[in-house]
């Protein structure tokens, strides 16, 4: 682990506090950190999944085989 020195806007960091539920600077700059790259992975599967999902609806306007569907 690397001690970092940065400027932090209090304002910032009192409310990045309540909404994460930390009490401390470590704390809620990992928490931040986290819940971005916890983000980025969920962004990332809803993407991918909704591309998929958009493939596989391509026949629901093909009437022959919506059609074929209730047969």
């Amino acid at each position: 682990m690397s001690k970092r020195l940065v400027d932090i806007d209090d304002e910032t960091l009192r409310q990045a506090q309540q909404v994460l539920g930390t009490v401390t600077i470590k704390e809620t700059v990992n928490a931040a950190l986290m819940g971005t790259i916890q983000s980025s992975s969920r962004q990332a599967v809803s993407r991918e999944s909704l591309r998929r999902f958009s493939e596989a609806a391509r026949d629901l306007k093909d009437s022959s085989v919506m059609a074929q569907a209730w047969e």
